[in-house]
């Protein structure tokens, strides 16, 4: 009974109530400052780590042709084992703010390399914790990626070898779908402006009233031809104020005011990294660009395969009369003709073909020879194959192309016009009238080819990038003029009813051969008009950019 009553006084009992939960609170109070100590630990170590696997990530990013080593020697000198350093991944990192971060970098790389992921494991000690885990340590995984940043704008063909106002009119007229009426001295003034194809681009947003949009947006879209042009024109007077380029310019836009032609703009540029940005933005590398050079480009896209015909009157000696049909075929598709981009981009100039009909003053038994001349030249392509940062110095940097001139097919023969647009096949066309005398025909076929193979590397200086120098690449295995490769190769037959002339085919083989050189010089001036060569390709480089590694998300 005593015992009971003792029990009841001492649970009645409250004056000792603070002292117990005192005790037992400075238990807990001094259990969690023991797990603060191994949580403080633990994020101090991560730090630690983490700040090492940003520097072997940035260092790998720097010379992704040795990444493991770097990452390697980074962590040691940081006071890791280099048994911590788990993986080097090297791949490709786009910063396309569209995508989740862990999507914009691939590995294995899909093209050329540009980044590196570093992951870095290791381990802090508890201290406190290990009676509740029975764990003495805890294990840290820290992960970084670095890009590093070069890129290069460069562009093929639109060569201008020859301004001959008419010749250019009636071509570059045909191409846009208006009549052009400009002088040698416009043409002039148009190839030595220049523009920036960001400029272009934003003020081309500003006149189609978007707001907000992406290069990449303007690029994936049709735009009218006027809209183009004018947009051209914009940039143009931004940049170069009132000038004669400006003049002429405002004279082509005025002549599309109406027309309804749509063209796309991608496949004349393509911005590569820089088309997610805001039009109106420009980042360090530019892209400038000839206003002549783009609106080529732009007439090109909007001709489609649709076929110019225009008279061509050079005054050549031995020509008498010539007569040009053009067709220009679409680039490959996601191709442009200027391009911003890392090692492996590429940009190519369209399929183009054109017929000449050339009437040649003859003598003698043969009064004149009407010859039918058809030129192709396929794509030709330029590719960015090494760019060479010198980032202490970056006018030590350089940029290497590989270009491949587009392959070279040539007849005389009888090629139709239907045969000019049907770009799935070549034309094998059958011998033509060359001549009509005495009731007699002499007719010819001829065929001749040249290209490369393989493509020529080409490097571009920093000085030759600011001069924006233009650099032509011939094909090896082609050193004579294409009309003595196809009049070396020309059968002649004599087809009619009557009394044979004596020496009418050699008469006709002498008189081409003495036209030789003025037939070269119509073909060079019409395909240099159309911004290609024969045999040869026009490249150069507008700008580069050479960042260190930087870590990126």
């Amino acid at each position: 009974m005593r015992l009971a009553t003792l029990i009841s006084r001492f649970a009645a009992d409250r004056s000792g109530n603070f002292t117990i939960m005192s005790a037992c609170l400075m238990t807990l109070v001094i259990g969690c400052t023991a797990l603060g100590v191994d949580v403080g630990a633990i994020f101090t170590d991560r730090r630690k780590a983490q700040g090492a696997a940003d520097l072997a990530a940035i260092v790998a990013a720097s010379n992704l042709s040795n990444a493991y080593n770097a990452a390697s020697a980074t962590v040691v000198k940081n006071n890791y084992p280099a048994a911590s350093l788990v993986s080097v991944d090297v791949g490709t990192y786009t910063p396309n703010p569209a995508a989740a971060p862990q999507a914009r970098f691939v590995t294995p790389s899909p093209g050329t390399a540009n980044a590196a992921r570093v992951t870095l494991k290791t381990e802090t000690p508890l201290y406190f914790a290990r009676y509740i885990t029975g764990k003495d340590k805890f294990a840290i995984s820290t992960q970084a990626t670095a890009s590093s940043t070069a890129f290069a704008s460069f562009a093929i063909g639109s060569r201008l070898v020859s301004l001959n106002g008419g010749l250019l009119n009636a071509i570059l007229g045909g191409m846009l779908g208006t009549t052009v009426s400009l002088s040698a001295m416009d043409y002039q003034a148009l190839v030595n402006a220049r523009i920036d194809a960001f400029d272009f681009l934003s003020a081309l947003a500003t006149r189609l009233s978007l707001t907000g949009v992406t290069y990449n947006d303007l690029l994936s879209g049709n735009v009218k031809l006027p809209d183009a042009v004018a947009a051209a024109l914009a940039a143009q007077q931004a940049t170069n104020g009132a000038s004669s380029a400006t003049t002429a310019l405002s004279g082509i836009s005025q002549a599309l005011s109406g027309l309804s032609t749509k063209v796309s703009v991608g496949s004349v540029i393509d911005l590569g990294p820089y088309g997610g940005m805001i039009a109106g933005q420009k980042p360090k590398v530019g892209v400038s660009v000839s206003v002549f050079s783009l609106l080529s480009a732009i007439a090109e896209v909007a001709n489609g395969t649709h076929q110019i015909t225009a008279p061509v009157s050079l005054g050549l000696p031995g020509i008498t009369a010539a007569s040009l049909v053009v067709t220009v075929g679409e680039r490959p598709v996601g191709s442009s003709w200027v391009a911003v981009g890392t090692q492996g981009a590429s940009v190519h100039t369209a399929q183009t073909r054109i017929l000449l009909m050339v009437q040649i003053g003859g003598s003698g038994i043969v009064p004149a020879i009407n010859l039918p001349l058809y030129v192709e030249i396929a794509q030709g392509t330029a590719t960015l194959d090494a760019i060479s940062c010198s980032r202490a110095n970056i006018t030590n940097s350089t940029v290497t192309l590989g270009v491949t001139p587009g392959l070279v097919d040539a007849w005389i023969g009888n090629v139709s016009t239907a045969d000019m647009t049907n770009f799935t096949s070549k034309p094998n066309p059958p011998p033509a009238v060359l001549v009509n005398v005495g009731g007699f025909n002499i007719s010819g076929r001829a065929h001749a080819a040249i290209g490369n193979t393989s493509p020529t590397s080409v490097e571009f200086t920093y000085v030759d990038i600011q001069s924006q120098l233009a650099k032509t690449v011939s094909t090896r295995n082609f050193t004579s003029s294409l009309t003595s490769s196809l009049l070396g190769d020309l059968s002649l037959t004599v087809s009619g009813v009557g009394i044979p002339i004596p020496g009418l085919t050699s008469s006709v083989s002498g008189i081409l051969s003495g036209s030789t050189s003025s037939i070269d010089q119509l073909v060079a001036s019409v395909l240099s008009t159309l911004g290609v060569g024969v045999g040869q390709a026009d490249v150069w480089v507008s700008g580069v950019r050479c960042d260190g590694a930087v870590l990126v998300n």
